[in-house]
């Protein structure tokens, strides 16, 4: 058989999962060998996949790993509030109470990452934007005018650099009402994993911050209420750990992953909350509006 219908056929074996393969053939040195170090080392085919769950030829699609989605995850299903109402009054019609009791419209909440800030401030006062900062927050407030949407309120968190951040973002959005939350703090969310070796918080600061940030979870994520009936849109500018927390409980993902996730200084991440209880991604981190010179992570 020759080499090249050999990796042919090593390649359909694959079935298209990600390989490295690495061959030769018992009489010729492909990988620069000679004739006995090739007959040694490469006498037979390697194929190394990356980690994946199983695949057989029976079963050509990887198996679900993760549990089915939870549409009571913000304690607002209304047929689970239905269902407990219906046990305290059993003798009555909740028919129509059930109907009004279910949301109609869907939230959408903008997730915005402060601008890049002076490092080298002692205090939260001092850590104040810097001046590519505060052109990074007028992009961002360019870029969220240009959308054109019509935004009810635009919170953030009440340290410095997102209230500044904030504030350049709300001139370009008159008459968006404008909300501080200490909840939406910087924190240390939960013990990422896997670990890293340049972060490494005390026992009690992921103790104190991870109950104040599940706190701003439940408060500004969740279906809408149903007395809610136009469709929203809510800015929140707030920080990188706070928003990767935030996507990886609303998406329902281990919410140890967030350090995995990355985000630029006054980038766009957009959930969507259906009135079922789904929710989806739009964005994350979006920050494509800012020109390459313009993007910091810091």
């Amino acid at each position: 058989m020759s080499y090249r219908k050999t990796i042919q056929l090593i390649c359909g074996i694959a079935g298209g999962s990600a390989a490295l393969v690495c061959a030769a053939a018992d009489s010729r040195g492909y990988f620069g060998e000679q004739h006995g170090e090739a007959a040694t080392r490469w006498s037979r085919f390697s194929v190394l996949r990356a980690a994946q769950p199983a695949w057989t030829p029976a079963n050509p699609t990887p198996a679900p790993t993760g549990h089915a989605w939870d549409f009571n995850w913000d304690k607002r299903d209304p047929s689970v509030v239905a269902n407990g109402k219906k046990k305290e009054k059993k003798s009555e019609d909740l028919s129509s109470e059930q109907d009004n009791s279910k949301p109609k419209a869907t939230r959408n909440i903008l997730l915005i990452r402060h601008s890049q800030y002076n490092l080298s401030g002692n205090t939260d006062k001092e850590r104040i934007l810097t001046p590519l900062g505060r052109e990074q927050a007028e992009l961002t407030g360019q870029r969220l005018a240009a959308l054109g949407l019509k935004y009810d309120v635009l919170i953030h968190s009440s340290m410095s650099r997102a209230t500044e951040t904030a504030h350049i973002i709300s001139k370009h959005l008159p008459g968006v009402e404008l909300v501080s939350c200490d909840l939406l703090r910087e924190g240390a969310p939960i013990e990422p994993v896997p670990p890293v070796s340049h972060w490494k918080p005390e026992a009690v600061q992921y103790h104190e911050d991870g109950a104040r940030i599940e706190a701003a979870f439940r408060r500004y994520i969740h279906r809408a209420n149903p007395e809610q009936k136009e469709d929203s849109y809510e800015i929140i500018v707030c920080h990188a750990n706070v928003i990767r927390y935030f996507v990886c409980r609303a998406l329902q993902f281990p919410p140890e992953g967030w350090l995995r996730i990355g985000l630029n200084n006054g980038s766009i991440t957009w959930l969507t909350i259906r009135p079922s209880g789904r929710v989806a991604l739009r964005t994350l981190g979006d920050a494509g509006f800012m020109p390459p010179d313009k993007l910091t992570r810091t």
